[in-house]
């Protein structure tokens, strides 16, 4: 009997709840036994519903402890030891890189996707060599490593930390575009207003927004500025509450906190801005995009592969307040119209590119290859066997 057990494994069970959901629900489909390997939190029980298996398995996420990090991959090695599944898919660092090494030594194909490359790599310090030395280490072996931009893979794969061969991109994680509809606009009777929707991180550029915020309020002080997204309070680059709570009560932003269902804040914007310094694609531009509306974000990698300037939105510079504020400005003289066109380009480009079928078409074809030559596998050694009693 065919092995067609697959392990997944992310750094929360909120990620694979938003953003894999419908790979899960594709590879059941296909038949595949699938198992979910993650921290516990408030989305682990929600997986049920998806038709996997969860396995909890604790990872001190931000960390760099090096026995911590030891004991996780004792953890990865020994329940891969004991499913032995076809696949291993990683997602995020520690999965892609302590669950791939314990799964090249167990021989267990690999599958990684490199979503972004974070903070680490937006600063080059110390352990910026270390993560690089980490990832060429745990992705040397792998089947197949996606990547979510081509300027991503260009980098991995420039700097050895990839073989070529395997390096492909996908269009990010892909978006649901039966669940991001489009909405018609707000309407009139009330100011017009900018969302910023993600983690509460200083690389999300929520400081320039805020900024930002500040300049256009000079001259419009009507205009409404919301974010949206919880405070990482265990992630060394979180924007502290505190500082969120002393822009609100000056009457810069509103905070929003966090939601589980973003589309009625989206449908309540009339433009999504995300002044990022670097992203894999943002998922909050693709879900804004679906849904028909006007974007500023940043000019950098994973953002302008969502945005086209001046088409479905505008790009503004990195870590440039006053860059973003123009482009708010800008934003606010096109007319309803204009914005409208724009919504509805950014809708049309994410239908062409980033369906999430695109994706999961993707992963289907790369198991199925990893399929097929494990029955070959099985036939060559049945065949071993054959010849070896007949000599006998």
């Amino acid at each position: 009997m065919m092995n067609k057990k697959i392990v997944m494994s992310v750094n929360t069970a909120w990620n694979i709840h938003n953003f894999r959901a419908g790979l899960v629900k594709a590879l059941i489909r296909q038949g595949y036994d699938v198992m979910v390997m993650a921290p516990e939190d408030g989305y682990a029980h929600r997986l049920a519903a998806l038709g996997c298996r969860f396995k909890m398995l604790a990872m001190d996420n931000n960390g760099t402890s090096p026995g911590r990090d030891l004991a996780l991959l004792i953890k990865y090695w020994r329940v891969l030891q004991s499913v032995r599944p076809l696949a291993y898919l990683g997602y995020t660092i520690k999965p892609n890189v302590y669950g791939s090494i314990a799964a090249h030594g167990l021989e267990i194909p690999v599958i990684n996707n490199i979503a972004g490359l974070g903070a680490t790599f937006i600063r080059n310090t110390l352990l910026t060599s270390l993560v690089k030395r980490l990832y060429r280490l745990s992705l040397r072996k792998s089947r197949r490593v996606f990547f979510q931009n081509v300027d991503d893979r260009n980098l991995f794969v420039q700097e050895g930390l990839a073989q070529p061969g395997v390096a492909d991109v996908l269009p990010g994680s892909g978006i649901d575009l039966q669940h991001f509809v489009p909405l018609a606009p707000a309407g009139s009777g009330r100011p017009f207003r900018f969302l910023l929707v993600s983690r509460m991180l200083r690389d999300k550029g929520v400081e320039e927004f805020a900024a930002a915020a500040k300049i256009v309020r000079q001259y419009l002080p009507a205009v409404q500025f919301q974010l949206l997204g919880p405070v990482d309070t265990k992630n060394p680059n979180s924007i502290p509450l505190a500082r969120i709570m002393d822009w609100e009560r000056n009457g810069l932003v509103q905070y929003l906190k966090e939601a589980d269902d973003v589309r009625p804040y989206l449908g309540n914007a009339d433009c999504i801005v995300l002044p990022s310094y670097r992203e894999g694609v943002s998922h909050s531009l693709l879900e804004a995009a679906a849904m028909a509306r006007p974007i500023i974000a940043t000019d950098v990698a994973g953002c302008r592969d969502v945005v086209d300037h001046q088409s479905n939105g505008l790009l503004c510079k990195v870590r440039d307040a006053a860059d973003l504020a123009e482009k708010m400005l800008a934003m606010l003289r096109l007319s309803d119209e204009q914005r409208l066109r724009m919504g509805m380009a950014g809708r049309d480009k994410v239908m062409a590119q980033f369906d999430e079928n695109i994706v999961i078409a993707k992963y289907l074809s790369t198991i199925g290859q990893l399929e097929a030559a494990g029955r070959e596998r099985s036939v060559q050694r049945v065949k071993t066997t054959v010849d070896r009693l007949e000599r006998d």
